[in-house]
């Protein structure tokens, strides 16, 4: 897939919409020059749709932008347990995803994706406090209530309003590279990325102040990542044993200390393969993992993709 071809985006606004998760795909994708989408908010109709938490919302397009989007986001919704969406939505969505589109839902939006049927058999999440509901309504669906998004290629789910971020942010690194996503984060002010796999919420039995240390720690480590980095490193910097560094950094990322150090590492290198001239060989000394050999063996294992690959499909320019 070409990184410059110009995507199409639609947001489909139920009745009940929550703004948070209908705001996040509509700004993160909204058209400007450096970005090759174009965003249409559609509903079951053109015109007013009653939204939840006292807002309403006057879109432009009806079920016509699913049939020309290339992604369709499904924002969180009220009372999502309750009924369905009307049966001409969900026969777009399959529609829109036979045709080829993704289909990404936001928080509770997750059960209007799963009245399509497309979900059965596979891994999905939603906002935590309606995993339950979801899974007693579609008990054909893998519910994962300890993650923040799953992406199962053409259908992809996420949990609360603010893991929409994450979504998007996920989608735009796969579709424009780490540049471009990194880039998206900066304007919104938000994490460049958070592992999917990281818990939606963790019972904290230890003083938040420590996690803190740990965000300091991993910031610390992202500027050094040409440096050997090891465990007993990290804890030592973060100041606490390693036992509990392991665990703690496990909860709060989704990953152990050295496969997050891995994919920091293999992110850097993807973004310099985007950005620079610099040579296989050069980037892996420049990213810590000494040997152009090395690099390519952990960027296979981890993208299912080739280094030379990767430039020549996300380089700039191209």
């Amino acid at each position: 897939m070409s990184a410059s071809r110009l995507r199409h985006v639609a947001v489909l606004v139920l009745e009940g919409a929550k703004p948070l998760d209908v705001g996040i795909p509509a700004q993160v994708f909204s058209t400007r020059g450096s970005m090759p989408y174009e965003v249409r908010l559609c509903g079951a109709a053109p015109g007013l749709v009653t939204g939840g938490d006292g807002l309403s919302y006057h879109v432009a397009h009806g079920l016509d932008a699913l049939a020309w989007a290339d992604i369709v986001f499904i924002p969180g919704y009220r009372f999502p347990d309750r009924e369905d969406p009307p049966r001409p939505v969900v026969d777009a969505l399959i529609a829109a995803h036979d045709r080829g589109a993704r289909l990404a839902a936001i928080s509770t939006g997750a059960f209007a994706l799963a009245a399509t049927g497309l979900l059965d058999g596979k891994r999905a999440t939603t906002h935590w406090h309606y995993t339950r509901a979801l899974t007693a309504k579609h008990p054909e669906i893998r519910v994962d209530e300890n993650v923040l998004f799953v992406d199962e290629g053409t259908v992809l789910t996420s949990a609360g309003a603010a893991s929409g971020i994450d979504l998007c942010l996920h989608i735009l690194r796969g579709d424009l590279g780490v540049a471009a996503s990194n880039h998206a984060a900066r304007r919104l002010v938000a994490a460049p990325y958070r592992s999917g796999g990281q818990a939606q919420y963790v019972p904290r039995s230890v003083p938040e102040p420590l996690g803190e240390r740990f965000a300091a720690t991993r910031e610390w480590a992202l500027h050094r990542l040409d440096d050997p980095l090891t465990l007993e490193t990290l804890a030592g910097h973060a100041g606490v044993s390693e036992r509990t560094f392991s665990r703690r950094f496990a909860e709060d990322t989704g990953y152990t200390p050295m496969q997050w150090v891995m994919r920091a590492r293999i992110d850097r290198a993807r973004e310099l393969l985007e950005r620079s001239q610099r040579s296989v060989e050069q980037i892996a000394a420049d990213v810590g993992l000494g040997t152009g050999a090395n690099l390519r063996l952990h960027f296979q294992r981890i993208l299912g993709t080739t280094p030379s690959e990767y430039r020549r499909t996300f380089a700039r320019g191209e």
